[in-house]
């Protein structure tokens, strides 16, 4: 089995294994330039950030200070103007200590920018791809719509795009209709935002497709070395993996809330993204980290929420948010109350 992958028409060859460098904000500087230098010590040569994680440019700069020219750096612009992403892009380049992005992405954007929209975004992403600023152009979506779109336009190289092992036959088109078009596909949420806790059963299912490459979000030392020993050892699909993903698929069946967090901000400080899968956290992970006073508090919060209709109307799989927290909420004080659910 190949542990390599060939990202479209970019002619990008790196290991299955991207960094997925977003949880680095919640890392201090120190902690997130040992990961990463550990990272590349250990095969792994794609790294994946962007403008608005925080500080996570600054950290990976911080960490790939030295070694730029022995790695693949993919950032995200979220800009609505072409001025805005000639500002954005100068802010990333400093912040990475570097003179180019490998991927410059557009960040989840609602339409898929084109030549003419009047935006002038594309018209600003080719007039730096034209200074050598941007090496490819990329996008990343959580719509289906978009991605379709992207695909068809023949303008990216390159879509980023939601894909673990509870996906269905629609994410499975869009992996083929990309390969197709020999455009590199970026897998995000490749363990469904801390759903999916076992990591060989994750490799194994995207190793079946050989033009995906995953990018795992990695904040401790333990979860890193996990991925780095699939280099040399990597995870077939096996029957026993297989009873994993069906029982797995069984119970995340149906609307889940996967934490990507677009719903975000909520006006009265509802933290939507965590709140509204905490029954899932709870039967799938050590459950006193999500008892604390602290999470305690936040859960609280969903009874204030407005029911104004903001984080409804902005999440990309179509979900009823506000039912999805008032169910949560249910859920949570159950156990609080030594109650089962």
């Amino acid at each position: 089995m190949t542990t390599d992958v060939r990202l479209g028409s970019t002619g990008i060859v790196v290991n299955k294994n991207g960094f997925g460098a977003l949880p680095m904000q919640r890392v201090s500087m120190e902690e997130a330039v040992q990961l990463v230098r550990r990272a590349f010590e250990g095969g792994i040569t794609f790294f994946d950030t962007a403008r608005y994680y925080t500080d996570s440019e600054e950290k990976l700069g911080e960490a790939l200070e030295g070694i730029r020219d022995k790695v693949y750096i993919a950032t995200k612009t979220g800009a609505s103007t072409g001025e805005a992403l000639k500002k954005e892009l100068e802010t990333s380049l400093k912040n990475l200590r570097t003179d180019h992005i490998d991927i410059y992405q557009f960040h989840n954007p609602a339409v898929c920018p084109k030549p003419g929209d009047g935006s002038g975004l594309y018209e600003a992403m080719e007039e730096a791809k034209a200074q050598g600023m941007v090496r490819h152009i990329g996008i990343t979506n959580h719509r289906l719509a978009v991605a379709h779109e992207a695909i068809d336009s023949g303008l990216y190289e390159t879509l980023q795009f939601p894909f673990c092992y509870l996906a269905d036959e629609k994410d499975v088109e869009l992996v083929e209709k990309c390969k197709k078009a020999d455009m590199g596909f970026i897998a995000m949420k490749a363990l469904s935002g801390g759903l999916i806790t076992n990591s060989r059963a994750a490799y194994a299912f995207e190793a079946q497709f050989d033009n995906v490459l995953p990018i795992w979000g990695v904040q401790r030392q333990t979860e890193l070395e996990e991925f780095l020993s699939y280099i040399k050892n990597p995870p077939a699909m096996t029957d026993e993996i297989k009873a994993l993903i069906e029982a797995d698929k069984k119970e995340l069946a149906g609307d889940f809330c996967r934490g990507c967090g677009y719903c975000m901000p909520c006006p009265v400080g509802i933290e939507i993204n965590n709140c509204a899968r905490m029954s899932l956290l709870l039967r799938r992970s050590p459950s006193a980290a999500q008892l604390t006073p602290e999470a305690q508090e936040k859960m609280m919060k969903i009874k204030e929420c407005l029911h104004c209709g903001r984080c409804k109307s902005k999440c990309p799989y179509g979900l009823d948010t506000p039912a999805l927290l008032e169910k949560n909420l249910k859920d949570y004080e159950e156990i609080l109350a030594g109650k089962a659910f």
